[in-house]
């Protein structure tokens, strides 16, 4: 299970970066483009229309996207029990020791 309330929280804007990156870096770069030629909103629909009638698109976006929401440090693809207790992102603590 994954604490999806968490990662879509307005304050953790790095995982939502890091999953909109994630879909959309494969489709550019599959068809060559870069995020300054999308200047018009014909030109994104047209680029998603393509990316999603083409499967091999689908599927590097797919898997991208599986790789963004994947915790490394727990088995399996789940968050770990103590992140699905969390409301909101756990803060980094600063623990000094003299």
């Amino acid at each position: 299970m994954i604490n999806w309330k968490v990662r879509f929280n307005k304050e953790n804007i790095l995982f939502i970066a890091q999953v909109v990156l994630s879909v959309v870096a494969p489709v550019l770069g599959y068809f060559g483009l870069q995020a300054s030629d999308l200047t018009t909103w014909g030109m994104v629909w047209k680029t998603l229309l393509d990316a999603i009638s083409n499967p091999y698109v689908v599927l590097i976006a797919a898997v991208s996207f599986f790789n963004a929401i994947t915790d490394p440090t727990t088995k399996g693809f789940s968050d770990s029990k103590t992140a699905m207790t969390y409301n909101v992102p756990k803060r980094k603590e600063i623990d000094i020791k003299k």
